[in-house]
């Protein structure tokens, strides 16, 4: 046996649970198991307590008639050794069987898989021939999964986010539709504004020594990181600290609003901050130095909308269910957030606008929310 851990009405009932019995206990058919993977990622992000899904690709136990009747005598025995609230089913239709082993205590992981392990190979020792035994092989998989930033891609585990591929799947066309959005909206932009990029790029030289450009690394879908360009408004060399800082405490929601442009309300924003130069104060309160991230849309590292794109220590401060907004949608220029308050919205009311965002998008939701976004950019609302 091959092992790879990785750390990384009635009609409609009968659709939704449709599966295969094996004693008193069901094997879960391919939709409904992955399925209820995202349902135990909800369900961890609220009780914080961690879930195994461990996986046995079983090979060629299902290539014949004799090797059919061993994977059933699996399914059984599996069923059998396992609790009754954990789940199992087919996370690949007759090919790969999956179970969730749910609400752990996990203080000691490598305890706790070795132990699982020793079971599991037992089970399979004692129901398999020793050639059925080596075609199998197991994987371990437990969320919330460990990001490793310094990876190149995505640094997040796809094995447990399966329902996020089937649903891009099944939005073929839309995405489509929304990237050729994407594609003539920022190359008309970019025509449109090219004179206004020429006399940004000036007032930056004249105000400050350093770059026309500022870039950093932002993090975009499923956490694969890109660089972000916008105009620089801030003198070079600057400590990012302080912003660090406080963006931590707004993420915990232990951030207090600054006062922003006379608003008595203020901002979740750093404000009076000396880092920014004379050019930079009227670009940010114009969301002018976004404008180069047209060029982010046009290369495809963002939407024209989206959520916010986050910074590495941003992400790295997130609770479990925040990362949500990092994984299922690119980030974009503009989004809910920015036309619904911008920073005067708490950090959590804004992820759940971005999860908004991300359930009900549709190209028609996209032109609304562009439509709306001149408005919010010219009143300045929220913006510093």
């Amino acid at each position: 046996m091959n092992l790879r851990h990785s750390d990384n009405g009635s009609n409609l009932a009968a659709t939704l649970l449709e599966s295969v019995s094996a004693g008193e206990r069901d094997v879960l058919n391919e939709r409904t198991f992955r399925r209820m993977i995202s349902i135990e990622r909800k369900r961890t992000e609220r009780s914080r307590k961690p879930f195994l899904l461990m996986l046995l690709d079983t090979g060629n136990c299902q290539d014949s008639k004799k090797n059919g009747k061993a994977l059933d005598k699996i399914l059984s025995a599996l069923l059998a050794s396992t609790r009754e609230t954990d789940v199992t089913g087919w996370y690949k239709d007759q090919g790969t069987i999956g179970i969730l082993f749910t609400e752990l205590a996990i203080d000691d992981k490598n305890s706790i898989l070795g132990t699982i392990l020793t079971k599991v190979s037992t089970t399979l020792q004692d129901n398999l021939t020793f050639e059925q035994f080596n075609q199998i092989s197991v994987s371990f998989h437990i969320f919330p999964d460990d990001w490793d930033d310094e990876i190149s891609g995505r640094p997040s585990n796809p094995t447990l986010y399966p329902d996020l591929v089937s649903r891009d799947s099944a939005r073929r066309f839309l995405n489509v539709t929304k990237r050729m959005m994407d594609i003539v909206g920022s190359a008309i932009a970019l025509m449109i504004c090219a004179p206004l990029f020429l006399i940004i790029a000036l007032a930056i030289k004249a105000s400050s020594q350093g770059p026309v450009f500022f870039r950093q690394q932002r993090v975009g879908q499923y956490g694969k990181r890109f660089t972000f360009l916008k105009f620089r408004s801030m003198h070079v060399d600057n400590d990012f600290s302080v912003h660090k800082q406080y963006v931590t405490q707004f993420i915990a929601g232990q951030a207090e609003r600054n006062p922003s442009n006379g608003n008595r309300s203020g901002a979740y924003k750093l404000t009076n901050d000396t880092r920014i130069t004379r050019a930079g104060a009227l670009l940010r309160r114009k969301s002018l130095d976004e404008l180069p991230q047209f060029l982010n849309v046009l290369k495809g590292d963002m939407s024209l909308v989206g959520p916010r794109p986050a910074i590495p220590y941003e992400v790295a401060a997130y609770q479990t269910w925040h990362r949500r907004r990092v994984l299922e949608v690119k980030p974009g220029i503009t989004g809910m957030w920015q036309v619904n308050g911008r920073n005067r919205v708490k950090f959590d009311d804004m992820v759940r606008l971005d999860l908004r965002y991300a359930k009900s998008w549709s190209p028609w939701l996209d032109i609304k929310i562009l439509m709306r976004t001149p408005r919010a950019v010219l009143t300045g609302e929220g913006a510093y």
